[in-house]
């Protein structure tokens, strides 16, 4: 059926009683487990149905208005307090030092600032507190986890800073033998790197030995190698002479307050670099017979001299590290071998003696001094 009116009592609260007050109108309804639900628009209240329809006895609505009254003096005399504070503090500790004044007393239409200062007479019904408490706990209980969480995320991440170094090095040592096995392959047969490249070999060792090849160029190398230009003052000039000698030195020599010729600064040039070698294919490796004793001499400054070491060592590793498995595979002395058995014996040799793990070590220690050399100033 529908909800019948409340019939209520309006207690008003004169100023000739208490100027001290801030309360202009009460309203007060008969029992204690009434909800109301309040329209701003509209005085109209309708009351639970739950909330009896019998009137308040007139003993027990002057009880409330004393009450009211009481509470009306003790605000004022906080009037110093904050009113967020007093609001949220003292409103709670008002409602649970009065555990008897249970009804729900709620403001008819007001200003804004009336309202707020009516918060702490206004006793919530027990359901609403439940619910509020619900809600503090869970509050409480993501704040509390959120702690944990953020320690869990922290003690994983160590985790992985811990392990992963160890399992990515294993992982990158096994690349290298692959690439050293190819090597192997291409002294005896020097058309296994091509065939690689060009996809003619299909079988599951070649596929691992092209992607290790790729792993080697663009994940060790190439990274390294563009960081090193990119932040240093070099002409391309320059650069494309590094690039295409694969043998350097670098001698000490009388200083010289001249012109870089890496970086075409006036600088304090102490140091000559030495380029030769042949020219090579940076895929098959082929070395280029054109102009083979061909040699470039210049002078540079500490910083390029010293960029130019570590960019040589990383720019021609690949190169050096064929040229030496070559040098392994003429000083052998066996003939009328399979090749597949020829290379397997020669690895193993290689593996067992440490020349591997050496030519390895060689290749990080290039790679860290790579990730280590500052920008140029």
């Amino acid at each position: 059926g529908k909800r019948k009116r409340l019939n209520t009592s309006v207690l008003y609260d004169s100023d000739d009683e208490s100027e001290d007050s801030d309360i202009v109108v009460r309203k007060v309804f008969a029992k204690r487990h009434c909800i109301m639900d309040e329209d701003e628009s509209s005085e109209e209240q309708q009351p639970d149905k739950t909330c009896p329809t019998e009137s308040v006895s007139t003993n027990r609505k002057q009880k409330v208005f004393a009450k009211l009254k009481e509470l009306a003096k003790q605000r004022a005399t906080r009037r110093s307090c904050s009113s967020e504070n007093c609001e949220d503090s003292n409103g709670e500790s008002e409602i649970e030092e009065e555990p008897h004044c249970h009804f729900p007393v709620a403001p008819t239409e007001a200003s804004e600032t009336d309202s707020d200062s009516m918060k702490d007479f206004i006793v919530e019904e027990d359901d609403d507190d439940d619910d509020d408490d619900d809600d503090d706990n869970t509050e409480h209980i993501k704040s509390k986890n959120q702690p944990q969480q953020k320690k869990l995320n922290i003690s994983n991440s160590e985790l992985l800073a811990y392990y992963v170094p160890h399992l990515s090095r294993w992982d990158h040592y096994v690349h290298f033998k692959r690439i050293v096995k190819a090597f192997l392959i291409n002294a005896i047969d020097d058309t296994f790197l091509s065939s690689l490249y060009d996809g003619t070999r299909k079988k599951k060792y070649a596929k691992d030995m092209l992607l290790s090849l790729h792993y080697l160029d663009d994940r060790f190398i190439q990274p390294r190698l563009e960081n090193l230009i990119s932040r240093s003052r070099w002409k391309d000039r320059y650069k494309e002479r590094v690039d295409c000698y694969p043998d350097v030195r670098i001698v000490l020599k009388n200083p010289e307050n001249i012109s870089c010729q890496a970086c075409e600064l006036n600088r304090y040039c102490k140091f000559t670099v030495l380029l030769s070698g042949k020219l090579y294919n940076s895929r098959t490796l082929e070395a280029d017979d054109f102009m083979p004793d061909d040699k470039q001499v210049l002078k540079v400054g500490v910083v390029c001299a010293n960029r130019t070491r570590v960019y040589h060592n990383l720019k021609h590793f690949k190169y050096k590290l064929y040229v030496d498995c070559s040098s392994v595979t003429e000083s052998d002395g066996v003939e009328d071998e399979p090749v597949k058995d020829t290379v397997e014996r020669l690895f193993s040799q290689l593996e067992d003696n440490g020349w591997i793990q050496k030519r390895y070590n060689d290749l990080e220690d290039y790679m860290n001094d790579a990730d280590s050399f500052q920008e140029e100033k």
